[in-house]
């Protein structure tokens, strides 16, 4: 009966501090420091954070006004922010971790010496390998034969700084400068305080680091660190890459459903990501569908599946995210293609709603959800490749420039190594991640364009030129020819004369109000030249192009159809190669 008491009260503690902590992380960085310093618990709420959110809420602080936190913080937190921290790719980089041993050293120099005595032992000898020199005094050895650089603390084990981490073979720069004094500094504290703490273990640590194979105990280092942070999503790069890998529809049926624990008897007490989640910002199927979930439990098992993905896709992406800013464009990459994904999946049971899509965030995982909708994006970057190799416009040696801006600007975002979803500052951004099934239609439509629109080229039998003047695109190199055409001129790529261009800019037009439109029979005439040219009936072109060349028309009356005879300027025309000077 006691016992039963005793673990409702432990429940209903674990429950407050989630309360609390949710609480505390909604607020700004300043004002959750000032929260947690505040409370009767600050050591339990600080421990009660993932490990990921209090990775970011230090830094969102700034490391410096973050330090009575770091001081709160568990041992497990200080190895996850070390973990994290100190390597680049599958080197350790001895400034940093110069920086955080110091920082934590001087939070608590007696917890620091614990911590590293019982848990970061190999590491620290092997930061001791590479940055000092250790003799051992003989009996009848002179101290002065070991030189002026070396110095000790209890006339038996001398030690020197080494200078091999900082290049001495030239000048150092001030930052250089700085980075070795900081290190020699931290050292000095740091083997003093160690010998006060027990001359024995300090003799028994100098003793050890002499002996360290350097390669063997850093790739056991870094194995170790790939254990611990493959818990939280932070795979090597070699098997993150793999949620890049698509997933087709049919494949993805065929996948094994993840367990959800539901049973209330069986709740999970752990600490939840709650920034990865908080982040998501858009309004889509992917949040209706979290919304949709009333189980916390539940919830909190797909928080926690959300926050590894993200940080799979840091990883797979080799990125350094640091601070709660940093990490919106992962979880807005994260959210979008799960997004897409769940568009994709349900589309052909009818309308999409929330419900079902829940259902599908509940029964599979969502890394196989992110590579079904990223699938999709990686197969019209891979049809743009295969599009390009054989394409028309590259035979002739010209550039995406060619397909003017909107359609190099598409073809842009396909042709790199992770395709992206042209905006043109729609949203603020040139380019930005796919986000709904729609970016994937919209890229699609227009890739089919350029497709068809390059086919149209190679049957004109008709060799571009470099112009002298003016800047080549699919625009003005179909509409000058056929202007050139229309009046009789050669089929030579040639800029038009501008009285002669003049002459037909006045057929073009119907009728005399202002803004102009294009007469139906100038349209017709384009469309008998382009078929002489292509062999391709009037049909056949306004099956493959006809919406393309309605633009094109549209796009002739916005930039001159206001315009009068007496003020074209070839300088404001682009759609037309027009040569001032004939």
């Amino acid at each position: 009966m006691n016992e039963n008491k005793e673990n409702k009260k432990i429940i209903a503690r674990i429950k407050n501090l989630a309360r609390q902590r949710k609480e505390i992380l909604s607020l700004s960085p300043e004002k959750a420091l000032d929260a947690i310093l505040d409370s009767p618990q600050s050591a339990a709420l600080v421990h009660s954070l993932s490990e990921e959110d209090f990775h970011f809420l230090i830094h969102d602080i700034g490391i410096e006004d973050a330090l009575p936190l770091l001081r709160l913080a568990s041992d497990k937190q200080w190895e996850y922010i070390v973990d994290l921290e100190v390597w680049e790719k599958d080197r350790m980089d001895l400034a940093s971790v110069t920086k955080w041993f110091d920082l934590l050293f001087k939070i608590d120099p007696s917890r620091f010496i614990k911590w590293f005595l019982h848990q970061k032992t190999e590491l620290m000898e092997f930061y001791l390998f590479k940055n000092i020199e250790i003799r051992i005094r003989e009996t009848d050895e002179d101290p002065s034969d070991f030189g002026e650089a070396f110095f000790t603390f209890d006339d038996a084990f001398y030690v020197k700084f080494l200078d091999k981490p900082f290049d001495l073979e030239t000048d150092l720069s001030d930052g250089e400068k700085t980075t070795k004094n900081h290190r020699d500094d931290f050292l000095s504290k740091f083997l003093e305080t160690l010998l006060a703490y027990d001359h024995f273990t300090y003799q028994k640590v100098l003793l050890e680091t002499s002996g360290v194979i350097p390669a063997e105990t850093e790739e056991e280092a870094y194995r170790l660190k790939n254990v611990r942070l493959a818990e939280k999503g932070f795979l090597p790069y070699a098997e993150a890459v793999g949620i890049y890998q698509p997933l087709k529809v049919q494949d993805f049926k065929q996948q094994p459903t993840k367990f959800i624990v539901s049973e209330p008897e069986r709740k999970l007490f752990f600490p939840v990501p709650f920034y990865h989640t908080d982040l998501l910002e858009q309004e889509d199927y992917f949040t209706n569908a979290l919304k949709k979930i009333d189980i916390d439990d539940v919830l909190e098992q797909i928080q926690i599946e959300f926050a590894s993905l993200c940080n799979l896709i840091i990883s797979a992406d080799q990125k350094k995210i640091r601070e709660k800013d940093q990490l919106k464009s992962v979880v807005k990459k994260a959210c979008g293609y799960i997004n897409i994904g769940l568009e994709k999946l349900t589309e052909d049971d009818g309308d999409i709603d929330a419900d079902r899509c829940a259902a599908v965030v509940q029964r599979c995982p969502l890394s196989n959800i992110f590579k079904v909708g990223f699938g999709l994006a990686l197969e019209l970057k891979w049809r743009a490749e295969k599009w390009q190799e054989k394409s028309w416009f590259k035979r002739n040696g010209l550039l995406l420039g060619f397909w003017d801006q909107d359609w190099m600007g598409v073809l842009g975002g396909l042709l790199i190594k992770k395709p992206l979803f042209y905006d043109n500052y729609k949203t603020g951004v040139l380019y930005r991640e796919f986000v709904t099934l729609q970016d994937i239609e919209d890229t699609e439509n227009t890739l089919n364009e350029i497709v068809a629109f390059d086919e149209v080229l190679s049957l004109m039998n008709i060799d571009p030129e470099l112009v002298p003047e003016g800047y080549l695109t699919y625009k003005n190199f179909v509409l000058t020819l056929w202007a050139r055409n229309y009046m009789g001129l050669s089929e030579e790529l040639l800029p038009l004369p501008l009285d002669a261009f003049k002459n037909f800019f006045n057929d073009l037009w119907t009728g005399k109000d202002k803004p102009r439109k294009t007469r139906r029979t100038m349209k017709e005439s384009f469309l008998d030249w382009l078929s002489d040219k292509t062999g391709f009936t009037h049909y056949e072109i306004t099956q493959k192009l006809g919406q393309t060349l309605e633009n094109l028309f549209n796009e002739i009356e916005s930039e001159v159809g206001e315009v009068s005879r007496e003020d074209l300027d070839p300088k404001y025309i682009h759609l037309f190669l027009i040569n001032p000077d004939i």
